[in-house]
């Protein structure tokens, strides 16, 4: 999968998003749905405290997703090393948190209000459909972006191991084949086998993982930009840089097992790091306008939490929870094991504890 394909789609979604926001559609506000005035909604005190936001999160994002490509020079944060794996673990606590206690809940909330007509959004469960489908989805790209990636692999390496094999292929044709070059031949499928598809597996869930990552976090940055509630903005700041630093820890180490090239590294982090700043600027810009309890604001805002949950939870259990632990090296080591669901604990019961505040 190119990485043009991703951007296209992200670019499409944040379209979508501006459209649906930006039709106030008259609002018919119904009874219950008028914003409450109270001493936390304050526009002129909100705007400093949003820059503040800007800054800090792009500041955290940048620590965060730049940490494991920047010190893989260090050898205990190597990615074959152990450390590697229970910083990997905690991080990926941090996106499941992120995904259940967080995004999950903002879809009940939204899709559930009183704002919204009896039928459909309170006759049937949208935010739980929505999750399952975006896992389905998910596993689909997944697997399809798998197949692509081994296809165009195998295509690419058949050349090389053509020249590489060039003096085997001469014996054989001779009828001159002899135990040696069988064995190197033999040696370079299982390495091509085994390596070459554990890396095209890294640079599928380094891709998807970004993806869903870009579409919260762009999101979530519009919901801050777009609130002039002082109250929430403080805990949601807080809360935003300790989620943004860790989950780019954990996209950064994807990246860096993919072995991608240097630029292609470089603008993955550029997304990861700019897309919440982005998403509060865009807030702001729309915050005349934007209404938290409009109709449109709410469905499009709690439909996309729903697919980001389903995204994420998927993600962070199957292509980086079960993908470490039921891979060779924890298998291997019950203390690893151990040390890394107590990572995955810590990083979920961290997240869980921010709830409180956002």
């Amino acid at each position: 999968m190119a990485t043009s394909n991703p951007k296209l789609v992200i670019i499409s979604i944040f379209f979508i998003i501006l459209s649906f926001l930006t039709l106030q559609a008259e609002s018919a506000e119904k009874e219950g749905c008028v914003e409450e005035e109270n001493s936390c909604h304050d526009k002129a005190k909100a705007l400093p405290l949003k820059i503040i936001a800007i800054v800090s999160i792009l500041v955290s994002s940048v620590i965060g997703v730049s940490a494991p490509l920047l010190t893989r020079s260090i050898p205990a944060l190597h990615p074959d090393k152990s450390l590697f794996v229970i910083v990997k673990a905690f991080a990926a606590g941090i996106i499941l948190g992120t995904g259940f206690m967080h995004v999950l809940p903002d879809s009940f909330d939204m899709l559930s209000s009183s704002c919204l007509p009896e039928n459909p959004w309170h006759k049937f469960p949208f935010t739980g459909f929505g999750a399952m489908l975006s896992a389905i989805v998910t596993l689909m790209v997944d697997a399809l972006a798998t197949s692509m990636y081994s296809k165009k692999a195998n295509d690419g390496v058949k050349p090389e191991s053509i020249s590489h094999g060039a003096e085997t292929d001469q014996e054989m044709a001779s009828g001159h084949f002899h135990g040696h070059g069988h064995g190197h031949g033999h040696h370079y499928e299982a390495k091509l086998d085994g390596g070459a598809t554990q890396l095209l597996r890294y640079r599928v869930i380094a891709m998807v993982l970004e993806l869903g990552i870009v579409v919260h976090s762009v999101v979530i940055g519009l919901s801050l930009g777009a609130s002039n509630n002082t109250c929430t903005i403080k805990g949601l700041v807080a809360a935003l840089c300790f989620h943004q630093m860790f989950e780019g820890m954990g996209l950064g180490g994807c990246i860096l097992q993919a072995e991608y090239k240097p630029l292609k590294k470089a603008v993955m982090a550029f997304f990861f790091s700019v897309t919440t700043p982005f998403g509060i600027a865009i807030g702001i810009a729309l915050s005349r306008m934007y209404k938290e309890n409009s109709p449109n604001a709410l469905i499009t805002v709690g439909l996309l939490n729903s697919s980001s949950a389903g995204l994420l939870i998927y993600m962070a259990l199957v292509d980086l929870l079960a993908a470490d632990f039921m891979g060779p090296k924890l298998q291997g080591s019950i203390k690893l094991q151990l040390k890394s669901y107590v990572a995955v604990l810590l990083g979920a019961g961290g997240m869980s504890l921010m709830a409180k505040w956002a």
